[in-house]
């Protein structure tokens, strides 16, 4: 029984002649490295000590009991005083 083109799977119809023909393999030049100029060490370390200036755990829970302890260590919350605290040492 012959098999005709739609009984034979896709697999064995790709193979043509010029899919048998040996590939070539294309070189391609690895990229260049960008050039990044040099940055002086002094400004980085400047950036990084401004840019690191938050008020410690502390320092916000020192002055947040200041508040509670100006209340007469009465009422208030302290997640306020604590609130308070910190957006007064972060405005500074």
């Amino acid at each position: 029984m012959p098999k005709s083109a739609a009984a034979v799977p896709a697999r064995a119809r790709r193979k043509t002649a010029t899919s048998a023909a040996p590939r070539t393999r294309r070189t391609v030049k690895p990229a260049e490295t960008p050039v990044t100029p040099e940055i002086p060490a002094e400004s980085v370390a400047t950036v990084a000590v401004a840019a690191v200036t938050y008020p410690s755990h502390q320092e916000i829970a020192a002055l947040a009991y200041n508040y509670w302890e100006a209340r007469g260590y009465q009422g208030g919350s302290p997640e306020e005083d604590w609130l308070r605290a910190e957006r007064e040492l972060n405005s500074r």
